[in-house]
């Protein structure tokens, strides 16, 4: 039987993501086996593992500072927001519809025996396994119905580290006031505090560490300094929309669709020095880019109107004329057919069709069975400026509900591409290879570009984050508590 440890926070974006995974990495690193779980997640960025099943992101960066391959197991409900009011519902792996906020919050309690089949599993094969809460414990309108936090943590009888975000301000108010929001048998469950995202001298922190510990009754567990350490977590990813790089030696643009998915696809990207990866919403903002990036979406029809609207179709259809690279993924692959359509409303509220960009020759038609697999193999047949992939090993995985007239890993023609695949260029060498035809294009050495080994650095930044959570916690306390001597 594994032993456990649960973290959650006093708000969404407390930090409890990256702590979970630096805990992870540091048991692992400790010599035990490890294995993240989170019973409901809320995202659009997911994951297709190895057997097909869909889970949330932030769970399989956990998965992999604990060196071990993503499991739905991990993360049983996922929910997928469709609407404002509404989510796409997949329990263990696959999906079962979509529900409405309120429907939803009233079958929560349906998914218990699923939630607690998961990680009973799991229980068997770990010896530690790492909870992370959502949100926070003390939405008293939310309680009774939790299988997140403070009611998961009765399921599976585990203490709780709480962690409160100093750099939003009020961390002090934030911790209490969570704590004294809870039942009395809910505060017996939380072990100790953390203040994360510190800037500064620590000492300054301490007579308020000494008045929060007298008034909540628990210890602060650690002081966690504020760290740049790349590392895609749930709560983190969305940061990127907020950055305005300036435009560098190569510059890309991604098109921020209002349902945007899976963006850590343009992570190999990033890594470059001197090239910028831009996240555009406006026509003002498209400016000359070397590459746009049409990415996944969760609602292709709407967003592709969005984008007709926007003015950005007429800005990405004049690139391609002028023989920019597009590459169009999943949901922006089907914006670049010639049309897109949905009889059988698996996407939208009545049957739509819609043109596409007509960039690309092929018709995207939606059906009710959800395409979720793993896919790899030797890209071959890429006509084009891409055509030096032809040979190269790619991997990723597949999520959609649309089937478009083609056939290869990549379609497309001159300049302009489209997949299916999700993670299309994260395989060795092939963002490399993509930055070397741009650089071709424009008379440019791509040593200047400076790349870099992404296995390695990956773990590399694993390891960092291990470094900073172990140093700010008080990891003696933290295995006293795993050990239930607290």
């Amino acid at each position: 039987m594994a032993k456990n440890i649960m973290i959650q926070g006093t708000m969404s974006n407390a930090g409890k993501s990256l702590i979970a995974a630096g805990l992870c990495r540091i048991f692992a690193q400790n010599g035990y086996r490890v294995a993240p779980f989170k019973s409901q997640n809320m995202a659009l960025n997911s994951f297709i593992t190895k057997d097909g099943g869909e889970m949330g992101r932030a769970q399989v960066v956990q998965a992999e500072a604990c060196g071990i391959l993503p499991d739905c197991r991990m993360n049983p409900i996922l929910l997928k927001p469709t609407t404002d009011v509404g989510s796409q519902v997949i329990v263990n792996g696959s999906s079962i519809g979509n529900m409405n906020a309120t429907e939803y919050f009233r079958r929560k309690k349906d998914f218990i025996p699923d939630i607690l089949k998961a990680y009973e599993s799991l229980d068997t094969e770990y010896d530690i396994i790492v909870i992370e809460g959502a949100g926070s414990p003390a939405e008293i309108n939310l309680k009774q119905e939790d299988i997140v936090n403070m009611g998961l943590a009765k399921l599976v009888d585990a203490p709780v580290l709480l962690v409160g975000d100093i750099d939003r301000g009020g961390v002090f108010a934030q911790l209490y006031g969570t704590i004294a929001l809870l039942e009395k048998e809910e505060r017996e469950r939380i072990k100790g505090t953390v203040v994360n995202k510190f800037r500064g001298d620590k000492k300054i922190l301490e007579p308020g560490i000494k008045i929060l510990e007298e008034l909540c009754k628990v210890p602060v567990a650690g002081v966690i300094p504020y760290a740049h350490i790349d590392i895609d977590d749930e709560d983190s990813l969305s940061e990127r929309f907020d950055r305005n790089p300036v435009r560098k030696l190569i510059d890309i643009a991604v098109i921020k669709l209002p349902r945007i998915s899976n963006f850590t696809d343009f992570s190999p990207f990033e890594k470059y020095e001197n090239v910028s990866l831009r996240y555009v919403k406006s026509t003002s903002e498209f400016h000359d880019p070397d590459m746009v990036i049409i990415p996944g979406t969760k609602s292709t029809i709407a967003d592709l109107k969005w984008l007709r609207q926007s003015g950005l179709e007429a800005a990405v259809k004049k690139a391609a004329s002028s023989g920019t690279l597009v590459f169009g993924i999943c949901g922006g692959f089907q914006m670049l057919g010639n049309s897109v359509s949905d009889p059988l409303m698996a996407e939208a509220a009545e049957p739509t069709e819609i043109s596409g960009l007509g960039l690309l020759d092929t018709e995207t038609v939606f059906s009710g069975e959800k395409v979720q697999t793993q896919t790899n193999g030797v890209f071959s047949d890429i006509p084009g400026m891409l055509s030096v992939l032809n040979g190269m090993v790619y991997k990723g995985y597949e999520i959609h509900m649309g089937r478009s007239t083609h056939s290869l890993p990549v379609i497309g023609h001159n300049n302009v591409y489209g997949s299916y695949i999700h993670g299309i260029f994260d395989a060795s060498g092939i963002s490399n290879t993509i930055l070397k035809a741009i650089c071709a294009k424009k008379s440019i050495d791509f040593e200047k570009l400076n790349s870099f080994d992404k296995a390695e650095y990956k773990s590399r930044q694993y390891d960092i984050l291990a470094d900073v959570v172990r140093e700010g916690l008080d990891m003696e306390l933290i295995y006293r508590i795993l050990n239930r001597e607290v």
